[in-house]
């Protein structure tokens, strides 16, 4: 690990590779999730490099004592206890997995559905009890609020409201597959998107929103195996048949009007911007994320980085 010659009785400088690595786990250490020497090369951000490079610096900050490893994961220093956290929800993850396969299924099946995604924390592997399973959903041009409208009303009447096999919380169309929000937190979501429905247009977002690359360079596609080809049954043909006129434009129109209305109401206490990006309501995006856990993260992160500047006595490059 090398360091910039600095003046005497200045901090002295991490290279940009043990930087880069450092930046990774402070930013997964946020969601109190340590890392395989695999994951902190693919998740390296802002920075190419080798898997080589990226082991020899973990090996070489693991010796200075900045970096711990445990059971082949990696993680700050003193943040032992989080293994175990992980190896205990990567075991959960498996069983929701497994359970949330017939949910898969049942959403691509409602009309205008074209692609759906697992986000969240299950798409990392890991689950606790009070964890949901994240949907990323694609749908039709024009016909997204009916799309979404739809499902929430299923999972309010047979569901009974549950979200925990059924949160489906961020929706675009597939006209528009591009991301207005480029930042960290958002391109590692991206990135971490497992297709369960349509991986033709799952690679199509994915080739759309290129400007991730310059957040993970050395991260490659996801090629997942649960993935459900696409097509059609017949009782999707027919009710997208029905509702692919007039009928399904006017009701599509209402269920975006009736839903903004809602959240104004129940989330007027948020500023105009976070309201906007929190709870983003137009025809081709649909976004429920109330309490801004993007920001939380990029806040926490910041304050992360901070952190260990002060306790290792050790500034980060300035290059990310």
């Amino acid at each position: 690990m090398r360091e910039l010659l600095v003046p005497e009785g200045k901090s002295p400088v991490l290279d940009d590779v043990s930087s880069a690595v450092i930046r990774t786990l402070i930013y997964f250490d946020v969601f109190h999730y340590p890392l395989s020497a695999d994951e902190v090369f693919a998740n390296c951000s802002g920075i190419r490099l080798t898997e080589t490079q990226a082991a020899a610096a973990l090996g070489e900050l693991c010796g200075r004592g900045l970096v711990g490893r445990k059971d082949g994961y990696y993680f700050l220093k003193g943040k032992e206890a989080i293994v175990e956290r992980r190896i205990s929800g990567s075991v959960l993850a498996e069983e929701f997995a497994i359970r949330a396969r017939k949910y898969h299924r049942l959403i691509s099946s409602f009309p205008f559905v074209r692609c759906v995604c697992i986000s969240g924390s299950l798409s990392k592997g890991y689950m606790d009890k009070n964890s949901d399973v994240d949907y990323f959903i694609i749908t039709a041009p024009g016909r997204l609020w009916l799309s979404r409208t739809l499902l929430v009303l299923f999972k309010k009447i047979f569901l009974f409201n549950s979200r925990k096999y059924f949160c489906v919380n961020y929706f675009i169309d597939e006209d528009s597959l591009e991301i207005p929000e480029k930042n960290l937190f958002t391109a590692t979501e991206l990135s971490y998107l497992l297709p369960v429905y349509n991986y033709e247009l799952y690679s199509a977002l994915i080739m759309k929103n290129g400007w991730c690359r310059e957040f993970y360079p050395n991260k490659r596609i996801v090629r997942h195996t649960m993935n459900i080809p696409y097509g059609k049954g017949r009782g999707k043909r027919l009710a997208e048949w029905l509702l692919g006129g007039w009928l399904g434009e006017r009701l599509d129109t209402l269920c975006l009007k009736l839903t903004l209305k809602r959240w104004k109401k129940k989330f007027g206490y948020l500023p105009g911007e976070e309201f906007e990006i929190n709870l983003r309501s137009r025809k081709n995006i649909s976004k429920h994320h109330p309490q801004g856990f993007q920001f939380q993260v990029l806040r926490r992160f910041g304050e992360g980085q901070k952190l260990f500047e002060q306790e290792s006595g050790m500034l980060l490059s300035k290059t990310q």
